[in-house]
């Protein structure tokens, strides 16, 4: 079983699915993404899925699951790099992934990323005055 790497840039993980993953492999990106996200104190996770060409109901709901994880963590998740088939897929299979952001590109998730950490930030900085 090979592992998902997972890499830190800032204060943002990136996570690039290069294929299928199996039920293990799922199993396993969801621990050490959730033990990374504490270890780093995150405020996103990237999930690159340029290199996903098929999809199902499986993989719709790993994305939900991790990203509804990680907000419990209190970082917010954007998949970037989806496919036209795969959100096509995605939507005929009834998939809503609700609470899960998107991005066309890795660079637009990273600025959408910024743009919500530095709205929150704000957000906690009035709170406390």
């Amino acid at each position: 079983m090979e592992r998902v790497p997972i890499l830190k840039i800032g204060d943002i993980l990136l996570v690039s699915i290069q294929g299928d993953l199996d039920n293990q492999s799922v199993l396993t990106l969801q621990e050490d993404l959730a033990d990374r996200i504490v270890a780093t104190g995150a405020a996103g996770v990237i999930i690159d899925i340029t290199a996903v060409e098929i999809v199902n109901s499986f993989v719709g709901r790993m994305l939900s699951t991790i990203a509804g994880m990680a907000r419990m963590l209190d970082a917010e998740t954007i998949v970037v790099g989806m496919r036209p088939a795969v959100a096509i897929t995605l939507v005929e299979l009834g998939l809503s992934l609700g609470g899960l952001r998107t991005a066309l590109d890795l660079e637009k998730g990273i600025a959408l990323l910024s743009r919500t950490s530095a709205s929150h930030r704000y957000k906690l900085s009035t709170a406390d005055q």
